[in-house]
C-alpha cells in the first residue's frame, strides 16, 4: 500500500537515527507529488520527535559555553548548530504534516525547507566526524521544539515565530561567530556557516510569504499579529541586536525592522 504524505511525514519525523532521516528528507522532497494528500486525515500530537538516542536533553542555562582557540570549543559550537539544523528538519516536516489545506507550494516549500536542513546537518556532521566527534556527543536543549508544542494547532502562530523568529535568530548571530571561527582560523566551519546563512535568507523569506498568507486567509493584518504572537509567546520579548539587511533580504518589511529596533 502506498503511504500518503502525511502519514510519510510523520514516519519520518519519528526516525531518531540521523542517516535515515536525513535520506528519507531529501527522498520526500524529491518525489512528494506523488503521493496521496488526504488532508482530512487524523492529525497526531508530537510531542518529541525523533533524536539520536546517544542525545542527552537538558535546560539551557545547563549548556557550558566554550572559546573557539581550541578545537574542542568549536566542536561544542558545531554540535550545537547540528542540533539547531537537527531540530530544523524537523520543524519544517512538521510545518507541511500538521497544517493542511493549503496551495501545493506550501507543501513544497517546507519539503525543500527540509531537505535544505538535512544537507547542512550532513555538512555539520561531516566537519564533526574529522574532528573525532558525533551529534549526540555533547548535550542540547529542547527550546526550539518547545516552541513547536506551543504553536501545534495554529499556524498563524507557526509562521510568525518559527521562521521569523526562531530561524531568523540565525541571520542576527551568524556573522558574529563566522567572524570568531575565522579569527581563530577555522575556515572549513567558516565555509559551512556561510552556506547556513545564505540559505537562511531564503527559509525565513518563505516563512514570511506564507505568514502574510494565512494572515490574509484568516482577515488578519500581518504586522499587528506578529507584534500579538511575540506578546503571547515571547512576553515582547525578542533578542537583539538584529541583522536588519538580512531580515530585509528575508522578507521582513521596513516598518517591521523599525519596530524590531524600537522594541516590539
Amino acid at each position: 500500500m502506498t503511504p500518503d504524505l502525511f502519514c510519510e511525514l510523520q514516519r519520518i519525523i519519528s526516525l531518531r537515527e540521523a542517516d535515515r532521516k536525513c535520506e528519507a528528507t531529501r527522498k520526500l522532497a524529491c518525489n512528494w507529488q506523488d503521493l496521496p494528500r488526504p488532508h482530512n486525515s487524523e492529525i497526531s500530537e508530537i510531542a518529541q520527535p525523533g533524536l539520536p538516542p546517544e542525545l542527552t536533553l537538558v535546560q539551557p542555562g545547563k549548556l557550558k559555553r566554550r572559546g573557539l582557540a581550541m578545537q574542542s570549543g568549536r566542536n561544542v559550537l558545531m554540535h550545537a548548530i547540528a542540533h539547531i539544523e537537527f531540530n530544523a528538519i524537523n520543524l519544517a516536516l512538521d510545518a507541511a504534516y500538521r497544517f493542511r489545506n493549503l496551495p501545493l507550494e506550501y507543501y513544497g516549500d517546507w519539503l525543500q525547507i527540509a531537505a535544505d536542513e538535512a544537507r547542512h546537518f550532513g555538512l555539520i556532521r561531516t566537519y564533526l566526524n574529522k574532528h573525532d566527534c558525533e551529534y549526540g556527543d555533547y548535550p542540547a536543549h529542547n527550546g526550539l521544539w518547545d516552541m513547536a508544542r506551543q504553536t501545534a494547532t495554529d499556524v498563524v502562530a507557526r509562521m510568525a515565530l518559527v521562521p521569523r523568529v526562531l530561524e531568523a535568530r540565525g541571520l542576527d548571530v551568524t556573522p558574529a561567530m563566522i567572524k570568531r571561527l575565522t579569527n581563530a582560523g577555522d575556515l572549513a566551519a567558516v565555509e559551512i556557516l556561510q552556506t547556513i546563512y545564505e540559505d537562511e535568507i531564503t527559509h525565513v523569506e518563505r516563512g514570511s510569504h506564507w505568514f502574510r498568507y494565512v494572515c490574509a486567509q484568516q482577515g488578519l493584518e500581518p504586522r499587528a499579529t506578529f507584534t500579538k504572537m511575540v506578546a503571547q509567546h515571547l512576553h515582547g520579548q525578542m533578542k537583539g541586536p538584529f541583522n536588519l539587511a538580512a531580515r530585509l533580504q528575508a522578507g521582513f518589511d521596513e516598518a517591521e525592522l523599525r519596530a524590531l529596533t524600537e522594541g516590539v
